[in-house]
């Protein structure tokens, strides 16, 4: 075991299935430029060459599209969307076609693609290029949606997308890519659609997924210098969604903040709290609380952006008036 980015574990996720199964490549815009992706593919197109990673021209709606009939043809393409925003344009790949087929044809077609999604947040990229959009996703049936927090589970998470039969949105921050941590050197994967508890604790629930996740566990160890035993799930999958181990972390502390990083009305916290709320009320002391941003455009001031994003300070209070209600 060895210490290494979030970047490079999802890069040595892709090297490893390129190399190891040969309907596996990489398209999309900006595949080979760090401006567009980071490091994440940093040596691909030197080790696997331009057939098996495809550097596209601008146009989301065509290159998804050949994505899905690639992977309608037998193959497993990772479609990259090195803008989330951008992935509006191919909604109609996404949602119409991938999501459905396996459906419409009684499951005898399998669609394996990956459509992976960059959160680009903060950086003064302000309102077109800094939107996290997973609710979007999660809430169209045929899609499975995960979000990783770690570099273990972003190279778990990103093989098991690709090994999956049907079509599977993969989300990143990049936030996230220059967080260090244990991976194994072989390939491994992590069990789509079951959250971990990072932190146990029996005063309140912490739920988060991705970049919140961290802000979480920073949330997590100044709640208990004031005296709160926090317990943090990590949802890792957020559709489908993790509801046994929420449901047994909540009976056991009757209290959930649910920490999203996407908006607030319609959004994942929403489902989350209506989730518990419907099913486990009863086992609830207190209302469900939701960090989010607010239901505005990103800015693009700087000081602006420091008010917009919520962190580990905004879980700490909304804990706070959860436990001492």
């Amino acid at each position: 075991m060895r210490s290494i980015t979030y970047a490079e574990a999802i890069n040595e996720a892709l090297a490893q299935k390129i190399e190891s199964d040969r309907s596996v490549f990489l398209i999309g815009q900006g595949v080979t430029s760090p401006w567009y992706v980071g490091t994440t593919t940093t040596g691909l197109l030197q080790k696997f060459g331009p057939e098996r990673i495809i550097d596209t021209p601008v146009s989301e709606n065509a290159v998804t599209g050949a994505a899905v009939g690639a992977a309608l043809a037998g193959m497993r393409p990772v479609i990259v969307h090195p803008r989330m925003d951008f992935m509006y344009y191919a909604m109609d790949q996404i949602v119409n076609h991938a999501a459905n087929w396996s459906y419409m044809f009684c499951g005898k077609v399998k669609v394996p693609v990956v459509f992976w999604g960059i959160i680009n947040r903060g950086g003064e990229q302000a309102a077109q290029h800094s939107q996290a959009i997973h609710a979007i996703f999660a809430h169209v049936p045929g899609l499975k949606v995960v979000m990783p927090s770690t570099p273990y589970d972003a190279k778990g998470l990103l093989i098991s997308a690709i090994e999956d039969d049907n079509p599977v949105v993969f989300v990143d921050d990049r936030w996230l890519y220059s967080q260090a941590g244990d991976v194994p050197s072989e390939m491994y994967s992590v069990p789509l659609g079951r959250a971990v508890i990072r932190e146990k604790g029996s005063d309140i629930t912490i739920v988060a997924a991705s970049y919140m996740a961290v802000e979480a566990e920073q949330a997590v160890k100044e709640l208990e210098k004031q005296g709160i035993d926090a317990e943090l799930i990590d949802l890792r999958t957020v559709k489908p969604l993790d509801e046994k181990t929420l449901a047994g972390s909540v009976q056991k502390t009757g209290r959930l903040v649910v920490a999203d990083s996407g908006w607030r009305t319609g959004g994942f916290a929403a489902e989350v709290a209506a989730t518990i709320t419907e099913k486990f009320f009863s086992c609830l002391r207190s209302p469900v609380a939701r960090v989010t941003l607010p239901d505005a455009p990103a800015p693009a001031s700087r000081a602006l952006e420091k008010a917009y994003y919520p962190g580990a300070a905004d879980i700490v209070n909304a804990a706070r008036k959860l436990v001492n209600k």
